[in-house]
């Protein structure tokens, strides 16, 4: 199967972004919705990818070595947000970061994001594997005796 220049291009994108989501793939492509990289993808690309056990688009070896892409395992391409989060955050012996560390880290470096999309860009480092998430429980708070045992008088602020 010949590609075309366009299709190629995009190829490259699914061996570099892999694995990936329709989404992911939608934006960077100028699509509106993940039913169009879905019909791109089977139309254009269907030998060339496959979806993993998570629905991730992954690319077939063949893909990879299509591209010229295939002896490159330890290079990480990521969109410039990726890039940038994977600047600044912590490393894997020191302490996690929130997204909103994140958000603040990425902030004094001179790049700007929004936080839906520091989140949605961790997640998919995670997807890669190049991220961990490290489940930190914060305090949660509650009564400790009925509400019917006291009572509550505010004090007046000085």
């Amino acid at each position: 199967m010949t590609l075309s220049e366009e299709a190629k291009s995009r190829l490259v994108d699914v061996v570099a972004l892999q694995p990936t989501k329709n989404s992911e793939l939608g934006e960077r492509w100028g699509l509106e919705n993940g039913s169009e990289v879905h019909q791109y993808l089977e139309s254009e690309l269907k030998e060339y990818y496959y979806r993993d056990e998570n629905s991730r688009i992954r690319a077939t070896p063949e893909a990879a070595e299509l591209v010229g892409m295939a002896d490159e395992e330890d290079v990480v391409r990521v969109p410039e947000l990726q890039a940038q989060i994977l600047a600044v955050l912590a490393g894997p012996d020191e302490e996690p970061q929130s997204v909103v560390s994140v958000l603040h880290d990425l902030r004094d470096d001179g790049f700007d994001a929004d936080p839906d999309a520091v989140r949605s860009a961790l997640r998919s480092l995670k997807d890669k594997g190049l991220v961990e998430i490290v489940q930190k429980t914060v305090p949660t708070f509650r009564l400790a005796v009925d509400r019917e045992e006291f009572s509550v008088e505010s004090l007046d602020e000085a």
